[in-house]
């Protein structure tokens, strides 16, 4: 039977990102990931007695660039809290979060379908230590204790396990755009909370959730969700009762363990923090980061489309702000945005093997010379095929556009001499004569290499090689 006849999934995400800033929340220690354990933390960020934290400015103003990037309404007046629960990877037994009063409320994020996931609100907090759990023993590593993170609260608005994965693949783009952080997965700088409870269709009100922690792989989301609602459906089934458990994602059986019971807000004992006082967010300066914020990725994306990109490049294309600020400077020095998009897509990236370096996009191109190359080829110039190795080339071993296509390669041949050689082409395949003339279009194609061969490497569309071609077949 199938999940959707069955029940529905209801499925909310707490997703957790670490700030870009260079020191942590309260401390002035270090945000580099990795180092020696325990080398990157003071007496502020483990809590010692008689430390007082101090707020780093940087961290408001990200998640205010967050809040206004997922369309929340940015708090004027806010505060810190005290979560109040004992775990060895937070030596102080609380955590520095916020509950009533935070950065931002509401917002969404938008789906490809036009759906709208709602957030609940942003808030700023302290990350906590690390367990290492090695040959039976667990050690403690404090270096990211005290980092900053944003939470970002949905509401229970996802429906499938692919709907949360796409949900968690927005916020990544975006928070990648405005700066705010790397959201590297596989480093911890984004994870996620996933809360996930099955109601039969058509009944209002919740079912019974159970929280998987800290799942810190998009697929493994999927997998998790997959497997809760087969788990929660068949105690539903069987008539048994959902329990609020908290559980953890089993990498090697793809299956959930549970943790420990579930604990409600009031087991956190929530209280304002008494060692930072509360905060303003002026309009004006709300008004300041808004003037600040880059085209974001979904705007982007609806006006490379409209453009005529088609959606397979566009998707390919957008996700990436360095790779979408080269192509948008390409075009504004005169480049077919087209071409470029598909030099970009179809050349460039099969020369980075990763999604980082995708990201990155540190290629030693300027877009002064991608644009004057995709000119040479929107002006007919150069041909696409010689314009992608020339590309190749450049990618792989730097240097100027002027290094590979001289003045004189893009210098017009005489009507007379292409003639000519298209003619001693077409002399040296006479099968290729006949197919072409017996109605198979595309053997005219065969004499492409050898005309080429004749220019020795002069540069010449091959628009024009292919209108010659059929102008000497069709007088044959």
């Amino acid at each position: 039977m199938s999940e959707q006849r069955r029940y529905e999934m209801v499925v909310g995400l707490e997703t957790h990102v670490e700030l870009s800033t260079k020191t942590k929340i309260f401390c002035s220690c270090t945000t580099a990931f990795g180092g020696a354990p325990n080398t990157h933390c003071c007496p502020v960020c483990t809590g010692m007695p008689g430390t007082l934290p101090l707020l780093n400015k940087q961290v408001v103003a990200y998640a205010v660039r967050a809040g206004l990037a997922t369309h929340g309404k940015i708090n004027n007046l806010c505060r810190m809290d005290r979560k109040n629960y004992v775990y060895p990877d937070l030596p102080k037994a609380y955590q520095i979060s916020q509950s009533d009063m935070p950065i931002s409320v509401g917002g969404y994020v938008e789906l490809d379908s036009g759906k709208h996931i709602r957030l609940h609100h942003i808030h700023i907090e302290e990350d906590a230590g690390k367990l290492v759990h090695e040959n039976g023993s667990t050690y403690i590593d404090y270096n990211r204790g005290g980092v900053p993170l944003i939470e970002i609260v949905s509401e229970p608005d996802i429906s499938s396990p692919e709907e949360a994965k796409e949900y968690m693949t927005k916020l990544q783009i975006l928070m990648r755009y405005i700066g705010v952080s790397d959201c590297k997965m596989q480093e911890g700088s984004m994870r996620c909370d996933v809360n996930v409870s099955l109601r039969p269709w058509g009944q209002k009100e919740y079912g019974t959730r159970a929280e998987i922690k800290n799942m810190n792989s998009m697929n493994f989301v999927v997998k998790a969700l997959h497997y809760e609602y087969e788990r929660q459906s068949d105690l539903l089934d069987s008539g048994e009762k959902v329990t609020q458990d908290t559980l953890r994602y089993d990498e090697e059986t793809s299956t959930t363990v549970l943790m420990r019971r579930k604990e409600d807000a009031q087991d956190y004992r929530y209280f304002p923090e008494p060692d930072i006082l509360s905060f303003r967010i002026s309009d004006a300066y709300i008004e300041k980061v808004q003037g600040g914020m880059p085209e974001l990725p979904m705007e982007k994306k609806k006006r490379y489309l409209a453009s005529g990109i088609s959606e397979q490049i566009v998707e390919d294309l957008y996700k990436y702000k360095r790779v979408t600020d080269f192509l948008d400077e390409t075009v504004r020095l005169g480049g077919n945005m087209q071409k470029a998009a598909t030099l970009i897509t179809g050349t460039v990236y099969a020369l980075l093997a990763t999604e980082e370096e995708k990201e990155n996009f540190d290629i030693p191109v300027s877009a002064e010379d991608f644009a004057q190359l995709v000119k040479y080829v929107d002006g007919d110039k150069v041909d696409f095929t010689v314009a992608r190795k020339t590309l190749q080339k450049m990618v792989a071993e730097g240097g100027r556009l002027s290094d590979y296509i001289k003045p004189s390669d893009l210098a017009d041949i005489p009507e007379e001499e292409l003639r000519e050689y298209c003619a001693q082409a077409i002399s040296e395949r006479p099968q290729a004569v006949v197919d072409f003339k017996n109605g198979r279009d595309s053997a005219v194609t065969s004499f492409y290499g050898l005309v080429k061969k004749r220019l020795q490497g002069r540069n010449i569309n091959i628009k024009k090689i292919d209108a010659v071609l059929r102008d000497l077949l069709s007088k044959m």
